[in-house]
């Protein structure tokens, strides 16, 4: 009789165990409970200066990744260039070298743009729409997370829950059937790119809810390129949802410690901002993104690559203000970064290696950005002043409330500099045979 009891006891504890692990599996959390604990965004934080990698079928094309969706392309003729995509020389190790070398400490690579194509094996794409059924026949996705590892770099995946094959998308009552089929294609390629690839740091959202492509959010004979966002006030009467809270109990069921952009219907455990770099904030992580070159984030060939100058003062700029800089790369159809792309890149590695400590792991400084003559960050007991434009005499003045400081000199070098401090007010002077840089940086130790 014991040992019935001990059976029945068993299988019951089993039972039990079982339910309370798929409850713990199926329940939504709430938007609170979505958020990461400060702790597990403090890489996010530290690292500053992420690569951000558009790259598809759209490549072929070198119109832009919307080259779809404003060209109104039929859905199968889109489809067929996936027996051109042979990508040649892809190589994931060189893209991260290239990122290592650049100073980069994160990678996101588009897994799916909106055009739908998938570039891993996905099993829940509809049709089988993805680069292991296109000329190439390999999981990019796979090869690119393992280069990126390697390197040790943390590792982002940019995810389009929008795809432009499904009419329910923007017409939901009247495709009903689509849309559905839609929202189950977008759970599916979730748990599989949540599931089969180990570790993923970061999930970069686009084409979801509640953003500038948000469901509902087009209407068509609007201005170039053909359409343009509906007003906040007069939302598409339809009844389609993500159901984002749900969608992102899963991903952080799979992937805990994974942070998560807001661009899905979720506020995201970070800000995005893409067209303005805006100003300083501390209450909540945010990234700034952009592309190296003037044109399309995908491939458009003899796009004008942006100046040294504008990039490195671009991300003084923007970690001044506390926040991350995602600079894009578009590789061509065959799967390289432009040579000039790469120097680029190369030559921004280069200051970093000399700066980077105004950079990594600090925090928006104590004075804002001002364009006139730069901005600060700040870490420990150090303020950096990060100087864009040196003025003509060399001195610079800037308005200073802070802590006493004690010494100051130029980052790279450690030349001492003279100064004076008042209530209000720092001075500096820099001398005018040593311009060390574009942007120079001077290292302040404070009380």
């Amino acid at each position: 009789m014991t040992s019935i009891k001990n059976i029945l006891f068993a299988l019951g504890l089993i039972l039990f165990l079982n339910f309370t692990t798929i409850y713990a599996q199926n329940k939504v959390l709430t938007e609170e409970e979505l958020l990461l604990p400060a702790e597990d965004m403090k890489w996010f934080r530290d690292a500053k200066f992420g690569m951000f990698i558009h790259w598809g079928l759209y490549s072929i094309i070198g119109k832009g990744e919307w080259v779809m969706f404003n060209k109104r392309m039929d859905v199968d003729e889109y489809a067929a260039l996936s027996n051109q995509f042979a990508a040649p020389k892809f190589d994931a190790d060189k893209w991260a070298a290239v990122a290592e070398e650049a100073g980069m400490k994160y990678m996101v690579m588009v897994s799916k743009h909106h055009d739908g194509f998938s570039l891993w094996n996905s099993q829940a794409s509809k049709d089988k729409f993805n680069s292991m059924n296109s000329a190439a026949h390999k999981d990019f996705v796979k090869e690119y997370i393992a280069a990126a590892k390697n390197k040790g770099l943390k590792v982002g995946l940019y995810y389009s829950p929008l795809d432009w094959r499904f009419p329910g998308y923007f017409f939901p009552k009247m495709y009903n059937a689509s849309a559905q089929e839609l929202k189950a294609q977008t759970y599916g390629q979730l748990r599989e790119l949540m599931s089969d690839y180990g570790k993923i740091d970061l999930l970069w959202y686009d084409g979801g809810e509640d953003n500038w492509l948000g469901m509902g959010g087009l209407e068509f004979g609007g201005s170039s390129p053909g359409w343009h966002t509906r007003p906040k006030d007069k939302p598409y009467t339809g009844d389609f949802s993500w159901e984002p809270l749900k969608l992102n109990s899963i991903v952080r069921q799979l992937q805990p410690k994974i942070v998560i952009n807001p661009r899905n219907g979720w506020k995201g455990d970070f800000d995005t901002r893409e067209k303005e770099d805006g100003g300083m904030q501390t209450n909540r992580p945010w990234e700034r993104c952009m592309t190296i070159a003037k044109g399309g984030w995908g491939w458009v060939p003899n796009a004008k690559v942006w100046p040294l100058d504008t990039l490195l003062k671009k991300l003084v700029k923007v970690v001044s203000m506390d926040g991350n800089f995602l600079l894009n790369v578009g590789p061509n159809a065959a799967g390289e970064i432009e040579p000039e792309q790469v120097q680029r890149l190369k030559d921004m590695g280069a200051w970093l290696k000399i700066n980077g400590e105004s950079i990594y792991g600090t925090r928006g400084g104590p004075v804002d950005f001002n364009s006139n003559w730069g901005g600060t960050t700040q870490k420990d007991n150090f303020v950096y002043i990060q100087v864009i434009n040196r003025p003509g005499n060399g001195k610079l003045e800037i308005p200073y409330k802070g802590k006493k400081v004690l010494s100051a000199s130029y980052l790279a070098s450690g030349t001492k500099l003279k100064f004076s401090q008042t209530d209000g007010s720092f001075t500096v002077q820099m001398p005018l045979e040593n311009q060390e840089s574009m942007v120079s940086v001077i290292k302040l130790t404070v009380k």
